[in-house]
C-alpha cells in the first residue's frame, strides 16, 4: 500500500494533471465586531403592523464601520401560530479586497410558525430574499442572488420583563455562477472553461446567537446578544468576457460580534 501510495504521488508530481474547476479553500478570516440597530413598530390594525428599522455594523475589532442598511416591512398574524410578512431593505457594505462601499436592494418574503410548550416558545422561520446589486462582472457575480434563510429559536417567558432566548440559521443561496474548467497541474492554469449560468445552489452561512430581551414597558424594548457567524463564499475570478477563468477559491470567515437593538411599538 505504501509503494502504490509513493507511486501515485510521483505521477501526479511529474505529470500534468487534469480535474474539474471545484477551487480551493482559502485560510479562514476571523473578526470581532458589533451591531446596533432601532426598530419603530407601527400598529396599523388587529394582526397588522408596520415596522421601519435601520442598523450599522462595526468590523475589523470594532475600528471601522462595514455596513449600514435601512428597511421598511409588514407582518400579518393569522393566529397565535401562524405569522407572514414582506419588506424592502437598503443596504450598503463594504465588500472585496479594497474594501469598497456597494449599496444593494433586497426585497423579502417571511413565513413563521410559532408553538408552546409551557414557558417556552419555539419558532420557524423561512425568509426568501432576493438581493439586486450592480456588477462589474456577471460572469463572477449573479446581480440577483436568490437566497433562503431558515431560522430555528427558542425563547423563554417565564420571567417578569427578560425573555432570554437561542437562535440557530441557515443560509441556502440558489443561483450562484456556476462553470466547468479542467485545471492542470504542472502550468496551474485553468483550461477548457465554460459559464453554465446562475444555478449553483449550496449553503453559505451557519449562524447561532443567544441574548436576552428586556421589556422596559409596553412601548420600549431592548435586545442584548451575542452572534456568531460562519460563511463560506464561491470566489470567481474570469475576464470580462467571461472565456477565461483565472481562479476558483472559496472564502471563509467566522465572526463573532456583540449586539444590542432597541424596539419602540406604538
Amino acid at each position: 500500500m505504501k509503494r502504490c501510495a509513493l507511486l501515485a504521488g510521483l505521477a501526479l508530481a511529474l505529470f500534468p494533471v487534469l480535474v474539474s474547476a471545484q477551487g480551493t479553500l482559502n485560510d479562514l478570516e476571523q473578526d470581532f465586531g458589533g451591531r446596533v440597530s432601532l426598530t419603530l413598530d407601527k400598529k396599523l390594525a388587529k394582526g397588522i403592523h408596520l415596522a421601519l428599522d435601520g442598523e450599522a455594523r462595526v468590523t475589523d475589532r470594532f475600528r471601522d464601520f462595514g455596513r449600514y442598511q435601512a428597511g421598511i416591512g409588514m407582518t400579518y398574524k393569522f393566529n397565535p401560530t401562524f405569522k407572514a410578512g414582506a419588506g424592502y431593505q437598503f443596504i450598503d457594505k463594504k465588500t472585496g479586497s479594497t474594501l469598497t462601499w456597494k449599496p444593494r436592494h433586497r426585497f423579502y418574503l417571511d413565513g413563521s410558525a410559532t408553538f408552546r410548550a409551557g414557558e417556552w416558545r419555539l419558532s420557524l422561520k423561512e425568509r426568501l430574499q432576493l438581493t439586486h446589486r450592480n456588477v462589474n462582472n456577471p460572469y463572477q457575480d449573479c446581480p440577483n442572488s436568490l437566497a433562503l434563510k431558515s431560522r430555528f429559536k427558542a425563547a423563554y417567558k417565564g420571567l417578569p420583563d427578560w425573555t432570554p432566548y437561542a437562535y440557530v440559521e441557515l443560509r441556502n443561496v440558489f443561483n450562484d455562477p456556476r462553470c466547468s474548467a479542467s485545471w492542470n497541474t504542472a502550468t496551474r492554469q485553468y483550461s477548457d472553461y465554460e459559464f453554465l449560468g446562475y444555478s449553483d445552489a449550496y449553503a453559505n452561512r451557519l449562524r447561532a446567537s443567544l441574548g436576552a430581551e428586556w421589556k422596559i414597558n409596553k412601548q420600549n424594548v431592548l435586545d442584548f446578544f451575542v452572534l456568531t457567524d460562519y460563511c463560506k463564499d464561491k470566489d470567481i475570478d474570469t475576464n470580462a468576457r467571461g472565456t477565461t477563468l483565472k481562479s476558483l477559491t472559496w472564502d471563509q470567515a467566522f465572526r463573532l460580534n456583540l449586539g444590542v437593538g432597541y424596539t419602540f411599538s406604538f
